[in-house]
């Protein structure tokens, strides 16, 4: 139809890539250019970037026309410029300058500079990865730095370019005698393909920490069972040492894994710039460790923002988030992640859209024992009163300690042993036999032993008779929740993984019962 054309495009809604339909209708009349379909103001401004990019491009803008685009559906939110190639091609398709027949098959997706350039978009993979779900893909369009974040889904069609010229020159009217665009100096437009990926990736190495053997064989248990863990410890103990050193034993990720971290990474920074795809390929494989400062808000935590983002436990999806000064984080942070803990994923809800991020992470906290951090340390006497140190420790509520897996104690090593102390194990010998627990469970179970139910835990930790009397003489004498005892009994079944155990005996209820010692000022 003349004065008509169709050109599809992808929003983006937390994780999901929602179609939509981008119409152009160009009618005799006052000129104007009109945006419909719930645009948010960056998409309005998309009017004066497209008509600079054409007209700068050296292609006709039809400035005598009345020029309607709409945005369907109608009720979806969008935001952000990754409509402007759509909406250029749209209006050049219109005016009849490129075959709009041709576009039928293809999304397109990009930023466009007053000049014509395309300028990365966010989310790449996630769009991605939604064409992977239907029956016949479609071919994706994107600036050639998103286009390379994009192709990391295997058997994505992703095509890139890095100006609107060279994008229109590959769906010009074939036919001899039609009038070209302006050729540029050279033609950017490729398909990509997936980039090389590295072979293994690359973390702090656990041989660096010297002694600490008790932390170090709790962290291997951790791991093992995906458990979160709480690090009590007197300053310079080595509790940040060990934590950015724990995502080196878990086991490898596998590629469906590793395109969701790759996916939230894409999500949640660097948004509009080429940096962020080459920051989303530079760790590709490497399951991510999340640090925020303890001044962050609980939005940031968990996400939040108009439109939803997400937050540094989403961020940190498949990897570890690490607390440290846990108590120092303001309250309201930390009772917010109490729900993402247990279910592996945080719902953002607005008055207009609600939004679903994966945060299935594993928490590695760290804290001083009281304001001073030296209660209890035989190098140097601590100055707190109990009434300080019952309102430090305060500070973490017990519905929030009760779903930490592993409390334990990070103890100063005097200098001496420090200095003669050998290096450690590599963390290379830890995760072998990480993986090999990780599988005895997943081949039992089909999942790691810390998302075991209630149900499954009865069925899976078959514990011996000696075995369930200690554990009840424990639980009643510490005073432990349901809640705590399961956890107890989830974290022996993984010591008992570690051994090639089939059932669960009083030694590793024994172990198990040490990583649930209270707080020694509580």
């Amino acid at each position: 139809m003349s004065g008509f054309s169709i050109v599809q495009s992808r929003a983006l809604l937390a994780l999901e890539s929602p179609a939509v339909t981008v119409e152009v209708h160009l009618a005799n009349g006052l000129p104007s250019f009109t945006l419909v379909g719930l645009a948010e103001t960056e998409v309005k401004e998309a009017r004066e970037r497209v008509r600079c990019a054409i007209q700068n491009s050296g292609l006709d803008f039809p400035n005598n026309k009345r020029i309607t685009v709409n945005l369907a559906p109608a009720d979806l939110p969008k935001d952000s410029g990754r409509f402007d190639l759509a909406i250029a091609l749209g209006v050049l398709a219109a005016s009849g300058q490129i075959d709009g027949e041709r576009l039928a098959g293809y999304v397109f997706a990009g930023e466009l500079s007053l000049a014509g350039d395309l300028r990365a978009v966010r989310g790449a993979l996630a769009m991605s990865l939604a064409l992977r779900k239907l029956e016949v893909p479609p071919k994706l369009v994107l600036p050639l730095s998103s286009a390379r974040e994009a192709a990391l889904v295997d058997g994505a069609v992703v095509f890139g370019a890095l100006h609107l010229l060279d994008i229109v020159q590959e769906f010009s009217y074939p036919e001899a005698g039609r009038a070209t665009p302006p050729a540029t100096a050279h033609n950017s437009w490729q398909r990509v393909l997936p980039a090389q990926r590295a072979s293994a990736p690359l973390y702090p190495d656990m041989s660096d920490v010297r002694g600490q053997l008790g932390a170090k064989r709790a962290l291997e248990i951790a791991a093992a069972g995906g458990h979160s863990v709480l690090m009590v410890g007197t300053p310079g103990s080595g509790k940040s040492m060990l934590a950015h050193r724990f995502a080196g034993l878990l086991p490898p990720m596998n590629t469906e894994e590793a395109l969701d971290c790759a996916a939230m990474l894409g999500l949640g920074g660097f948004a509009g710039s080429s940096s962020a795809s080459e920051h989303v390929l530079q760790q590709w494989g490497q399951r991510p460790t999340r640090s925020p400062h303890h001044t962050a808000t609980a939005p940031a935590l968990v996400g939040g923002g108009a439109p939803p983002r997400p937050g540094e436990i989403s961020l940190a999806h498949n990897g570890v988030l690490f607390l440290d000064e846990l108590p120092e984080f303001p309250r309201s942070a930390l009772e917010a992640l109490r729900e993402p803990l247990e279910s592996g994923k945080v719902s953002i809800v607005r008055a207009t859209q609600r939004a679903e991020f994966p945060a299935r992470f594993q928490l590695v906290a760290a804290m001083n024992p009281c304001p001073c951090g030296y209660l209890g340390s035989a190098v140097k006497p601590c100055r707190c009163t109990p009434d300080q140190v019952s309102r430090y420790q305060g500070k973490l509520s017990g519905p929030l300690l009760d779903r930490i897996d592993l409390h334990i104690e990070v103890g100063a090593m005097p200098s001496n042993d420090l200095v003669n102390a050998p290096a450690g194990e590599a963390s290379e010998a830890v995760r072998a036999r990480v993986r090999q627990a990780r599988s005895r469970a997943i081949t039992r179970q089909a999942k790691a032993n810390y998302a075991l139910g209630s149900a499954e835990i009865d069925e899976h930790c078959q514990l011996d008779a000696t075995a369930i009397k200690f554990l009840s003489t424990a639980a009643t004498r510490l005073g432990w929740s349901g809640r705590s005892t399961h956890r107890v009994m989830k974290i022996a079944r993984t010591i008992a993984d570690l051994v090639d155990s089939k059932t669960v005996g009083v030694a590793h209820i024994a172990e198990a019962v040490q990583y649930r010692r209270a707080l020694k000022g509580a």
